[in-house]
């Protein structure tokens, strides 16, 4: 049974972007790549490639096309792919999770394979309520599809969950499904569209203020 809704709390539940708002996914990147500029050119085309997707292809695919048009090998792009297990948390995440876990059902919605979707919430500790994919959902977000099916497993409507995001194009995504939207920018990238987030924070302290 959904959890009945508290008027003293201002969220039910919480869903989390998994490899940006959760996990620090950029220093992983940055290390393989060999720079933080090589990392950031990879990177940004890796999410043009997933943004522009739509129906799901398989997302280490996208991670190695990506690689390509920004001249780094295939080989770098399988060392990211199985380095995948070394993915850690931001410095003040199991904090806030641990006491986030006290209070209401946590989920997540990624832009992930199912299998690395597995590793990745293994290096985040595990245990939430619910995990939707692009793989399972069949679309990359900010399609729709991911975030709702991350709802209808948590079985909380979406004006009480608040969604973290960690890229700025979940935002207008987490949006349009009806969540109100907490940006983790913890790397002070520029806004897509037009849509703002109800909450910009650089950490995920704040969270326990909300939730």
């Amino acid at each position: 049974m959904p959890p009945l809704s508290n008027p003293s709390r201002h969220y039910d539940a919480v869903i989390f972007d998994l490899l940006t708002a959760l996990l620090d996914s950029w220093t992983l990147w940055n290390r393989v790549a060999g720079s933080e500029e090589a990392g950031l050119r990879w990177r940004r085309e890796y999410l043009v490639l997933t943004y522009e997707a739509g129906a799901y292809r398989p997302y280490e695919d996208i991670v190695r096309d990506a690689a390509m048009n920004t001249d780094i090998s295939a080989s770098t792009a399988d060392t990211l792919l199985n380095s995948w297990g070394s993915l850690a948390l931001w410095p003040e995440a199991k904090q806030v999770l641990d006491k986030l876990r006290k209070r209401v059902p946590v989920g997540i919605a990624t832009n992930s394979s199912d299998r690395l979707a597995e590793i990745a919430v293994r290096a985040a500790g595990g245990r939430f309520a619910a995990v939707a994919t692009a793989e399972s959902a069949g679309f990359y977000k900010p399609r729709p599809e991911p975030y709702q099916q991350a709802i209808e497993r948590l079985g909380v409507p979406p004006n009480r969950i608040l969604f973290v995001a960690g890229s700025a194009a979940d935002v207008p995504g987490a949006t349009g499904v009806g969540m109100t939207v907490y940006w983790h920018n913890r790397m002070n990238l520029p806004p897509v569209d037009d849509v703002s987030p109800r909450y910009t924070e650089g950490l995920l302290s704040p969270l326990l203020d909300l939730v």
